[in-house]
Formats: structure tokens, sequence, C-alpha cells
């Protein structure tokens, strides 16, 4: 088996053991990560409705384009302030089988200090 996909599978397995507990509800929607060579994805979302409540991206124009820890943290602060524009205070965060390490802790850090709990 390729090196690429023993990775991807080991990642779907771990995040698949990740969403056997955490469930994101109206109260507490989830904070989900989603990190590629070029960009960083964050979406809050509510499982019980399926519905996304607030997404931020290094693809959108506002925010500065790279895969890096800089553009993470903006990507963070940016998930926060829409959060919070959406009455969301509080939030279980999902690392979506990624380590938590570099980007991933970054995009948390800094919306931890946009001022969501989790």
């Amino acid at each position: 088996m390729e090196a690429n996909k023993l990775k991807t599978l080991r990642r779907r397995r771990r995040k698949i053991g990740l969403r056997k507990r955490l469930y994101g509800t109206a109260e507490q929607p989830r904070l989900t990560v989603f990190r590629s060579s070029k960009h960083v994805y964050a979406q809050v979302v509510n499982d019980h409705d399926g519905k996304t409540l607030a997404s931020a991206s290094t693809v959108s124009s506002k925010i500065g384009k790279g895969g890096n820890i800089d553009a993470a943290k903006q990507v963070g602060t940016a998930i926060a302030e829409k959060a919070k524009a959406a009455g969301i205070e509080t939030v279980c965060f999902d690392r979506n089988g990624f380590k938590y390490h570099g980007r991933v802790k970054a995009l948390a850090d800094a919306a931890r200090e946009g001022g969501l709990k989790f």
C-alpha cells in the first residue's frame, strides 16, 4: 500500500474514534478543523440539525493564503468572530483525526483568544 493511502487510512481511523465521543448540539456545536497542504478550514457545525453555523478558511480573500501557522491563527480568529456573531460561546473541538500540533493547535489557541470556550 502506498504511504499516502496508509496515512489517510490511519487519520480516518482516528477520526472515527473521535467522532464517537463528539457531537455538536445547538447549545454546544462542534468546531471542526481540516488542514490540507495549501489551506486550513474551520467550521462550527450543529450535528443535531445537520447545519453549518459558521465557517472560515484561508481560501477566502480576507485571510492570507497559505497552509502555515500564521494563516491558521487568522482562521482561528475569524471563526471565533463569526461564531460570536452567531451567538455561540462554547464549542467542542474536533481535530478531525489530525494531531493537536502545529496548525491545528495554532487555530485552537487563536479561537480561544477570540473568546470561544472549549
